[in-house]
């Protein structure tokens, strides 16, 4: 998944011993610049803080990141991470990872023949295809 905001929030880096060594962890927040804005809380993990430290506060980013969730093995509460595995500039594929292919979210429009027919075997043309209330 991918989503683009500005950099509102960087949150102090996190860090512990654990069964496999030692781990690092950092949070931070974009907004983004919809008609109805949404902040949304991500995580990087190990060397990609690293990648975090690039970018400053208001920066324009691109976001591709996997949902992850938890239950909780004591409370039963299930808990939900935003794990951000590439960060990029917004508009520019300048980040850490290699850039991905172009792609257009938009749908091709759809060609329509002058005349068509359809399952029953009955012909109609544009005129009265456009004929609908709608």
């Amino acid at each position: 998944m991918e989503l683009t905001g500005q950099l509102i929030k960087i949150l102090p880096e996190t860090t512990g011993q654990g069964a496999r060594g030692p781990w690092i962890k950092q949070e931070f927040v974009i907004e983004t610049k919809d008609q109805y804005p949404k902040k949304a809380c991500f995580s990087v993990w190990g060397d990609k803080v690293d990648i975090l430290r690039k970018f400053g506060m208001d920066d324009m980013v691109k976001v591709s990141f996997n949902v992850e969730s938890r239950e909780h093995q004591t409370t039963g509460r299930w808990y939900t991470e935003l794990r951000a595995w590439r960060i990029d500039r917004a508009g520019n594929e300048s980040g850490y990872s290699a850039p991905m292919p172009a792609y257009s979210n938009s749908a091709p429009e759809p060609t329509v023949p002058k005349s068509a027919e359809n399952a029953e075997g009955m012909t109609f043309s544009n005129e009265q295809a456009d004929d609908l209330p709608f």
